[in-house]
């Protein structure tokens, strides 16, 4: 598997970022890890690295309810953004809103990004399998 440049998790939960940071360390080859609490730090990091020489995201693992901006309102923003890269979206979510995974289906296709629904908790299997990197 191609080694992923750089990763994003954004979570207000410091128990399912250190999970999901572990399951990557022991699971998938990468360079950097950055985590955000919520929506608008990681919008502001991905901005940032649109103007310096950083790499943006290959792959972001995205919760939909958190504090400040959720996930909704990140991905309203984020696909906004001029990045033509294909990047990897997994929601990672304990939500069982039927609303969510519609507005998961209408999100996937408002995008070329790939866009992917889960539900927590996951499985280091899961993580292997959605952190493939886009051919």
């Amino acid at each position: 598997m191609k080694k992923i440049n750089s990763i994003y998790i954004v979570d207000d939960d410091p128990i399912t970022v250190f999970g999901i940071r572990k399951m990557l360390d022991t699971a998938i080859e990468f360079n950097s890890i950055s985590t955000f609490g919520n929506g608008k730090l990681a919008i502001n990091g991905i901005k940032e690295t649109l103007h310096t020489a950083d790499p943006i995201p290959e792959v972001i693992f995205l919760d939909l309810n958190m504090p400040i901006m959720d996930g909704w309102q990140f991905l309203e923003e984020f696909i906004e953004l001029p990045i033509t890269d294909k990047i990897i979206i997994n929601i990672v979510t304990s939500s069982i809103d039927p609303a969510d995974y519609d507005n998961w289906e209408l999100y996937k296709h408002k995008t070329h990004h790939l866009i992917r629904f889960n539900n927590k908790p996951i499985t280091k299997a899961k993580i292997i399998e959605i952190t493939k990197p886009v051919e």
